[in-house]
């Protein structure tokens, strides 16, 4: 039964109880009502009638008397309601008529009046009996009442206490229940017996329950609460972080990365990348790398790497109000289907790290390191011409101790001379601000500059230059200091590393539309985990003796001078003894 036709029910018992007091009331009601209309009508009429007949006996010289004790008499004959009143009536009636015939005397005056009293006795002890009934109704009304409405008034009185306890105790507990599963209590389980709504409801309650304790003891559960502590961890990063589906469809944005482009999370989620990309320049950029391939309309990683990291990107934060530098990382997501042994592409993510304060720090360290530089280099060249002076046969003659003194100042001059240009070059690579002079110029040429500059250390080291130049090579795109300050330094690397009495492979070669130029060395070479770093900064290789040297600064200088000319710079694999370093210029 439901709980509607439950509470109808007990309104419709509600509405019963007062119909049986309205009933009940009304039949004594109407029962002390008919016992008082009897006593008025069967009754006190004839007391009146009575007392009307007594009137008119003792007006007899009226000559209306007679006709009103015969009007009187005939009500009372009309209006006999007890017991023997009849005979008395009728023995009234023959008095009257004898009365009536002229006979006047005593005698039938008194028997008249014997007979009216008699009638006036009669219906005075029915009054009093009918008032004794009356007064009984009324009692019995009181009783039947008192006890009816007493019963009514604890039935009623066991529906106000019940039937809100009835309601309020199912909804308490079914409350009670809702907190505990908030609390992760899937455990709990309301006991509702009733086959109403609130049974229904109990039973769905706990059914509920029961799928999520299943839920929470399952994999899927560890899985979604291992995805909302990734969700966490990414809307805490301080870098932007982009996920694409294989479809490239945006999975997910951190606020970082949507503040970055400039667009709600809520509105990117779900969009088509290159749908967003063609009104977002940043969006256009950070998926530049990823196509879509025409056979199978999967995004292919345009490097071959699965991890990408690109040069810095300065993009204005509306976070900091300024703007900020970030390197863009693309991550290729591959999975493993069941079963199977080639993997899938599922995704790419991207990371757009917030590198800010490297750089900030970059750039001072550079502006030192060029300020710094700028500032020796003024004393060193002082020291040059101090030197220079010293050295000069016009001036003096120095014995041979001065002499050794002023050739290691000299020497050590020159070291810092170089120590300076580099850390300047390095200060102009790190800005920005490589000034070149790029013009038409022939390799042989810079060949040329460069074996001159290192003529006195071959010399020394009895190393021998063997140079391979074709006579047809054309001229190349470059900056003359700049690509003869790489081959320097290419030279003097390999002059370090090589023994004495070797030599050193000097050669240019044209390859498709460059020129290469090669220099090779039969030093001890480079060990495999050192050829990765070779052209990082300040990194520096050990020597012949297993010592290092230099400030680990010329490679990283001379990739960044190439590079700038728009060429190439590398390392040649497989060649023992030594090493093969390489840089390519395009041709005029």
């Amino acid at each position: 039964m439901t709980i509607k036709s439950k509470i109808a029910l007990s309104l419709v018992f509600l509405f019963g109880i007062i119909l049986v007091l309205g009933g009940m009331s009304a039949y004594y009601l109407n029962r002390l009502s008919e016992d008082s209309q009897a006593i008025l009508k069967d009754n006190y009429i004839s007391l009146e009638f009575a007392s009307n007949m007594q009137k008119a006996l003792l007006s007899l010289k009226d000559p209306d008397a007679l006709s009103d004790f015969e009007e009187n008499l005939k009500k009372q004959e009309r209006n006999i309601t007890e017991l023997g009143e009849q005979t008395i009536t009728y023995t009234l009636r023959r008095e009257f008529n004898r009365l009536q015939a002229g006979s006047r005397d005593s005698l039938t005056i008194s028997h008249i009046q014997q007979n009216l009293l008699t009638i006036d006795d009669l219906n005075r002890q029915a009054i009093v009996r009918k008032s004794e009934t009356a007064r009984q109704t009324a009692d019995d009304a009181l009783l039947w009442l008192a006890f009816v409405g007493t019963l009514c008034f604890l039935v009623v009185f066991s529906f106000v206490i019940n039937i809100p306890s009835y309601i309020a105790n199912p909804v308490r507990e079914l409350t009670q229940g809702i907190r505990q599963i908030a609390s992760r209590n899937f455990e709990e389980r309301l006991h509702v017996r009733s086959n109403d709504e609130f049974g229904e409801l109990a039973r769905s309650f706990n059914s509920m329950a029961q799928k999520l304790d299943e839920y929470e003891h399952s994999n899927l559960a560890r899985v979604m609460f291992a995805k909302k502590r990734i969700d966490t961890l990414l809307q805490i990063m301080s870098d932007g972080i982009i996920g694409l589906d294989e479809k490239r469809r945006i999975l997910f944005v951190n606020s970082v990365a949507s503040r970055l482009l400039g667009v709600g999370e809520q509105q990117l989620a779900g969009k088509y990348a290159p749908d967003v990309a063609s009104t977002n320049d940043l969006m256009r950029t950070l998926i530049q790398d990823i196509m879509l391939d025409d056979t199978d309309e999967v995004p292919l990683v345009t490097n071959a790497r699965n991890n990408i990291t690109n040069p810095l990107l300065k993009i204005y934060d509306p976070g900091p109000g300024k703007e900020s530098y970030f390197t863009r990382q693309i991550q290729s997501v591959e999975v493993t289907p069941t079963g199977e042994q080639t993997p899938i592409q599922a995704g790419y993510v991207i990371v757009l790290q917030n590198v800010t304060p490297y750089k900030e720090l970059d750039l001072a360290k550079t502006n030192f390191i060029a300020t710094v530089s700028h500032e020796l280099k003024t004393p060193i060249s002082a020291i040059k011409m101090s030197l220079k002076l010293l050295q000069d046969t016009r001036i003096g003659a120095l014995n041979d101790e001065q002499q050794q003194l002023t050739a290691s100042v000299s020497d050590n001059a020159d070291r810092l001379l170089k120590i300076t240009g580099e850390l300047m070059n390095m200060a102009q690579v790190e800005s920005g601000q490589i000034q070149l002079q790029v013009q038409p110029v022939a390799p042989a040429e810079l060949v040329q500059i460069a074996t001159n500059a290192l003529r006195t250390q071959v010399e020394q080291k009895h190393i021998q230059f063997n140079l391979a130049l074709p006579t047809n090579l054309p001229s190349v795109k470059a900056d003359p200091d700049k690509a003869s300050w790489v081959l320097i330094n290419f030279l003097s690397n390999a002059v370090r590393h090589s023994p004495d009495d070797s030599r050193i492979d000097v050669s240019a070669q044209r390859i498709g539309s460059q020129i290469e130029f090669t220099v090779r060395d039969y030093g001890p070479g480079l060990r495999p985990e050192h050829r990765e770093k070779v052209f990082d900064r300040y990194f520096r290789a050990p020597g012949i003796n297993g010592q290092v040297s230099g400030t680990g600064l010329g490679l990283a200088i001379s990739k960044e001078f190439i590079q700038s000319m728009g060429g190439e710079v590398g390392l040649h694999d497989n060649v023992a003894p030594g090493a093969s370093f390489y840089f390519r210029l395009a041709i005029d």
